[in-house]
């Protein structure tokens, strides 16, 4: 059976350095997408994350990283074959493209609602980290609170 993966993806105006940074230092991530981290994301570290939204603690272990390139993480919880990778390439005008792929689902209806739910899930991540490093905008503040009233 065919796996499905979640993709998204965006070009930001900053420096790929500035990019990569953002997304492996939690003391800029916590700008834009989590709430707090145990540490920086590093190749074969467990590190957790916490979220404004949600009350539990989420393991993230890093996988392969190759500084300003790629970054590539498991944060599924010990789901066989689900890897987060996320690839940066320079562009024009000292901009940034950063493409975000999330493997994999089962082609079935669960699996293709994780799959929407995680592409969802990387677009909204990829749209606050452009407001962040760009307009120094927390889009996350405030965005969820009508999930739990």
């Amino acid at each position: 059976m065919e796996k499905l993966t979640a993709k998204a993806s965006i070009q930001i105006q900053k420096p790929i350095r500035e990019v990569f940074e953002a997304i492996v230092d939690p003391n800029k991530m916590n700008h834009y997408f989590i709430k707090s981290s145990t540490g920086r994301l590093e190749s074969g570290k467990t590190i957790e994350w916490t979220f404004p939204e949600f009350p539990d603690n989420f393991p993230v272990t890093g996988k392969t990283i190759h500084p300003d390139t790629y970054i590539s993480f498991d944060w599924s919880g010990g789901t066989a074959n689900q890897l987060v990778e996320i690839h940066l390439s320079s562009f024009v005008d000292d901009s940034t493209v950063v493409k975000i792929t999330e493997h994999e689902m089962n082609n079935d209806q669960e699996g293709i609602l994780i799959m929407m739910r995680q592409t969802e899930g990387w677009a909204n991540f990829l749209a606050c980290m452009k407001a962040y490093l760009e307009y120094n905008i927390n889009l996350r503040k405030g965005a969820f609170d009508f999930m739990f009233s």
